[in-house]
This record gives C-alpha cells, structure tokens and sequence, in this order.
C-alpha cells in the first residue's frame, strides 16, 4: 500500500456509557476524506448508548453495531471489533476511545504512519504529544506503566498504554488478537509485545490526549494492578524463551 487513501480502515470504538459522546464523535468520523467502516462496539449500555448507534446506523453509511449481552471487557471488545473488521475486508484498523479523549482529527496521520509501518500508535509521551485536564495522579500512573512496560518488556513506544493504535491487517492476522489472554487495558500491552516480538514496525505519532468531558471514566485501581501484573508475567515469558 503505498498511501492511505485508496484502502478501506475500520474504525474501531467499544462503548460502555457513552450516550453524551458518540453521536457527535461518529459525525466527525464520517466526514474524515478516506473510505472507513466504523464498528461500534456496546456493551449492553444501561444509558442507552447502544440504542444511539442504531439510529446512527440507520442515518449514515458505513456504520456497523455490535451489541453485547454485558460489559464484558475491552480485550473483547477490541476482538470482536477486528473479527467484523476482517469480515468487511478491512486493509487497516484503528482502535480508539469514544470519549473523545482521541480526536478523531489524528486518525488521516495515524493512518499514514501505518500504512508507511506495520502498527501506529497515537503518543502522549514523544515530543509535541501531551495530556491535559488528566490529573496529577493520572498522569503518574500512566507515566510509571509506560516506564515499567518499556523497561521490562524491552519495548521501544514511548505510550504502550495508549489506545489510539493503526494495525495494518497483516499484523493482526500474524498476531492473532484471539491469542492475547489479557484483557481490559492489559490487552494493550500484550499486544503491543506480540507484535514486537513478531518483528513488526512501531511508530508513534503525537496527540494531546484530552480526558473525558462528558460521562465518567472506566480506568480502575484494579485495571491498572492486572496490567502491571501482565507486564510481569510477559517478562517472565520473554526470559523463558531467553534460557531456552
């Protein structure tokens, strides 16, 4: 692929709550110049978000809705994301949070860099990327995971947490998304080390990552645990195959 325009992207979103963000996020997706199939992806929303995308659906082209029984975690949902993107043929994927925390206004440039790589990452932590309204005890978590990821695991990125993320589809069909065993946003960084570790490209592009304005955040105390428990059992892995 030599640009991005002439592929098809699926842009992949989870919801969970996310009623006072998605239809205007979905309008500033659609307008964006390149072919592009969007795939929602609700868990079974109590607020109603699922029913949003449904009308959205029916008033726009390209936009695909995956309802789930529950909130059944965002590894999963990433998953079942790709599975219909590789049912409409997808050439690239995008992955990003609806909460407009990733402006869809990066996604031309997230694309480009992939289709120029094999995995792109949208960075808050390279130079012109940044956050803002994110709490100093945010920031000081994300930043301490990042530092332990790269550390551990040998990885390059500066953002492993980061969810703004391109794969071209080869990638995803070496790597199997179905083999990651880690879920919610653990899933980030294990798939992020199965790609490394299968040899493919990683560039990051800068973003300002803006919290959430609207509804309320889903990172837990207990999210972040089971990622820097996936960092350490990754690690363990990656020196068993060392001694071996």
């Amino acid at each position: 692929m030599e640009n991005g325009t002439s592929t098809l992207t699926a842009i992949i979103i989870p919801t969970f709550n996310e009623k006072e963000n998605l239809e205007r996020l979905i309008q500033e997706i659609v307008i964006l110049p390149f072919p592009k199939e969007i795939i929602i992806v609700d868990d079974d929303s109590p607020d109603g978000t699922g029913d949003i995308a449904d009308v959205l659906a029916t008033q726009l082209p390209g936009i695909n809705v995956i309802h789930r029984e529950a909130k059944l975690g965002l590894g999963t949902a990433y998953r079942a994301g790709f599975q219909k993107g590789f049912s409409l043929k997808a050439d690239l994927m995008v992955t990003m949070d609806a909460d407009f925390s990733h402006a869809p206004r990066y996604i031309p440039d997230l694309i480009k860099t992939a289709v120029k790589n094999d995995v792109a990452i949208g960075s808050r932590y390279i130079a012109a990327g940044g956050t803002v309204n994110f709490g100093l005890h945010r920031q000081l978590l994300s930043w301490g995971a990042n530092l332990v990821a790269r550390s551990a695991l040998k990885l390059n990125p500066r953002d492993c947490t980061s969810g703004f993320r391109c794969y071209n589809r080869y990638v995803l069909e070496k790597v199997n998304p179905d083999t990651i065993v880690s879920d919610g946003y653990s899933f980030l960084v294990e798939m992020l080390f199965s790609c490394i570790q299968a040899g493919f490209t990683v560039d990051e592009i800068p973003i300002i990552f803006v919290n959430r304005a609207q509804g309320k955040s889903k990172i837990s105390k207990r999210e972040i645990f089971k990622a820097m428990n996936t960092i350490w059992q990754l690690f363990k892995q990656q020196h068993k195959r060392v001694r071996e």
